[in-house]
């Protein structure tokens, strides 16, 4: 049996020197390690008061070949340099996350974890009692935001379910990996947040969820970004290749750059532009605080998508930048019929026309982020306040109401 006390007091008698002071020498380390290996042997011997099953577990761990276990694990078992790491298509090791290659991708995961927030923590009183108030709100604005719910309730699950199944598998860099998952956890508290807007209002759950199925200006947008995830949602989807790289940089781009960089714009300016009249304050919280999330997934993956051409400039050809070109087109269009479906009649002090012009300047943004050229001259932004909001450089205590404050976040003011 080894006795630790003996261990110490032999170390203690050779004391570091040199260079290795205030460290453990190495032969104190190797020391560590043969003593620790042979503990751990030892804490598997089989004994008296083993049951059987236990008896079974240690038989079988004794049969357990490492080295098999360890070629599982993704890329080589060296040690990574930075330059070994890409975004896609890397073999080194991407259990390893240091050192970082792209230290934006590590910031803006520890942004996203400083701006946490829950839905519960919004307070709805004002909504029910406006909602519940057949006064309360005007038809044009019930059906803006039960068409708003309706649509973003199931948007951000498609979004989660194409970043989960499909882009971590596919992006082959570790601090990338950890901004995904945090973004899809977002999405979660997304889906949560309209959830929670829904049952509070008592809303019809099974028609404001099913709306993507139900409303045809819904379910285009919803077909429009799930036809860009079947090929790469299929397990047996790799790439490595022209052709699947193409196919994932084409799911980044509808992902990224269309449902989260142009679907959402019309109704978050809609429930926004609400808050700022005093009316559904709550639901317009929960949406800013989205917004502010929704932004930053954004920025990412126009990040992630310009890493991909430099890496790998010869599938950014002529070809690709056309179809990148009209998706963004599509969806700018698809967004307009949102808009005057949602919009048949001026409400909130904007109308349709007003909200076509304003996902034209978006598309205009949205070409020139990832190098294309913007096919709406001269657009100019109609609801200025809108980039306010963005900035969110507005905020004081997080929810001044709660008995305890938040480190992290910042309660939104409609001023």
């Amino acid at each position: 049996m080894l006795s630790w006390d003996e261990f110490d007091k032999e170390d203690a008698a050779e004391p570091a020197k040199g260079a290795n002071a205030g460290h453990a020498s190495e032969a104190a380390m190797d020391k560590l390690d043969s003593a620790g290996g042979a503990a751990a042997l030892e804490a598997r011997a089989a004994n008296a008061n083993d049951s059987a099953a236990v008896a079974r577990a240690k038989a079988a761990l004794n049969k357990l070949d490492v080295a098999e276990g360890l070629a599982e694990l993704e890329g080589s078992a060296a040690r990574v340099a930075v330059d070994e790491k890409r975004m896609i298509n890397c073999r080194a090791d991407l259990n390893q996350l240091v050192p970082f290659k792209y230290d934006w991708a590590w910031q803006k995961y520890l942004d996203g974890c400083a701006n946490h927030w829950m839905p519960q923590e919004v307070n709805m009183t004002a909504d029910i009692a406006v909602w519940r108030n057949p006064e309360g709100l005007t038809d044009d604005e019930r059906r803006i935001v039960m068409r708003n719910l309706g649509f973003f309730s199931t948007a951000d699950s498609l979004v989660a379910n194409n970043l989960a199944l499909a882009v971590y598998r596919l992006i082959t860099n570790p601090e990338c990996r950890q901004y995904i998952l945090r973004q899809a956890f977002e999405e979660a508290i997304h889906t949560h947040a309209y959830q929670y807007c829904i049952e509070s209002l008592g809303m019809d759950e099974g028609e404001i969820f099913n709306m993507y199925h139900e409303i045809p200006s819904v379910a285009k947008k919803a077909a429009w970004g799930l036809k860009y995830t079947r090929a790469i949602s299929d397990p047996e989807f790799n790439t490595g290749t022209v052709e699947t790289d193409k196919e994932l940089l084409r799911n980044l781009i509808a992902y990224y750059c269309v449902l989260e960089g142009i679907f959402f714009y019309c109704g978050f300016t809609q429930i926004l532009s609400m808050g700022r009249r005093n009316k559904m304050t709550g639901v317009a919280e929960q949406f800013q605080y989205i917004l502010r999330d929704e932004s930053m997934h954004l920025n990412f993956g126009i990040d992630v998508i310009n890493q991909i051409k430099i890496e790998n400039p010869h599938l950014w050809d002529a070809e690709l930048k056309e179809e990148a070109s009209q998706m963004i087109l599509q969806g700018t269009q698809l967004e307009i019929e949102y808009a005057r479906d949602t919009m048949p009649r001026g409400v909130l002090g904007m109308n349709a026309a007003m909200m076509e012009d304003y996902l034209k300047f978006i598309a205009n943004r949205r070409l020139s982020q990832i190098g294309l050229k913007e096919e709406y001259p001269g657009t100019t932004n109609p609801f200025p306040w809108m980039s306010e909001i963005m900035d969110l450089k507005k905020e004081k205590n997080f929810f001044e109401t709660r008995v305890i404050e938040y480190q992290t976040g910042g309660a939104l003011s409609w001023d």
